[in-house]
């Protein structure tokens, strides 16, 4: 014996609704289509499913052992065919995004709250870590798409360039705060809070010095610029920083003034160049590159790097 599964869904929708209109309107089909439904379900069993008892169907004790057996397999069909217009509708399927720190904080939590407020079904794998890492990630298919600091350390990773210019955050208390502009020599013998030695904003930032044939007065190094700015927070000195990281933290205990000469930190969107994108990817990438376009040095749109 081989039963349809719309005669199987039709008799399911009657027993769930107590009616055969109920089941041709759950159903979108007409209330004949449901009736022929229903007798051909009883012709190919053998068995009755339903008596009328004053103007109403009630299951008889055969209905309700196959409604017991047979809910799973209806109720578990209509959740896939819900998940396939989800992800029709691009309201789910799974967002997988990395970050580099300063981002991470701030700017990605409130983009990715925004890009899921109209898909409640999606599923969101976030994480952050330091850049090298997150080219790994990328390039090994663990994350869809990835945001980092250049330079770019595989060639099968496809990425779109982001320079991005830094500030000076300082104690809110600090006489420097009425300078619009801070230059070296503004800055001569103020202790400093930076990163290591190695990263692009310290050997930016020191290259900047020496040019002016000032010393760099450095007081503490540290690893994250959220660590920067929470000693920034307690007085203990000026930090170069990115805008992600400033201008998403609401502290009222530091301000921030503009670097002459401009230091920008060069960083970057990233994917795989050897797997497409989700279409739920393809459309938070799109959001991402518009969002971050007004954090450019030039304002213009970006663009993937050829």
């Amino acid at each position: 014996m081989r039963l349809r599964f719309r005669q199987l869904q039709a008799f399911h929708a009657i027993i769930e609704t107590g009616t055969v209109t109920g089941a041709a309107e759950s159903l979108g089909i007409s209330q004949p289509g449901i009736s022929n439904l229903l007798a051909q379900l009883e012709r190919q069993t053998g068995l009755m499913l339903f008596e009328r008892l004053q103007g109403r169907l009630v299951p008889t004790p055969e209905a309700e052992l196959m409604h017991r057996e047979i809910d799973t397999v209806v109720r578990g069909l209509d959740h896939v065919t819900q998940t396939v217009v989800d992800l029709q509708n691009k309201q789910a399927g799974q967002l997988q995004i990395a970050s580099q720190h300063s981002m991470s904080f701030g700017f990605m939590p409130k983009l990715i709250a925004e890009f899921a407020e109209t898909r409640p079904d999606m599923n969101i794998s976030f994480q952050s870590q330091y850049s090298s890492k997150i080219q790994e990630w990328v390039l090994s298919g663990l994350f869809e798409i990835g945001i980092c600091e250049m330079p770019m350390l595989y060639d099968t990773l496809q990425y779109y360039p982001l320079h991005v210019e830094t500030r000076i955050a300082l104690h809110k208390g600090n006489p420097l705060k009425r300078y619009d502009v801070l230059t070296p020599e503004l800055l001569k013998g103020e202790p400093f809070l930076v990163m290591g030695p190695d990263h692009i904003t310290q050997r930016r930032l020191r290259e900047a010095f020496e040019k002016s044939d000032i010393p760099l007065k450095a007081r503490v190094h540290s690893h994250l610029f959220k660590n920067l700015l929470a000693f920034v927070k307690e007085g203990m000195g000026v930090a170069l920083l990115d805008r992600f990281g400033l201008e998403f933290d609401y502290d009222d205990r530091f301000i921030a003034r503009r670097f002459e000469p401009s230091i920008v930190m060069d960083m970057a969107v990233i994917t795989s160049a050897t797997r497409p994108l989700s279409q739920l990817g393809k459309e938070f990438m799109k959001l991402l590159l518009t969002e971050l376009q007004p954090y450019t040095v030039d304002g213009k749109p970006i663009v993937r790097a050829k």
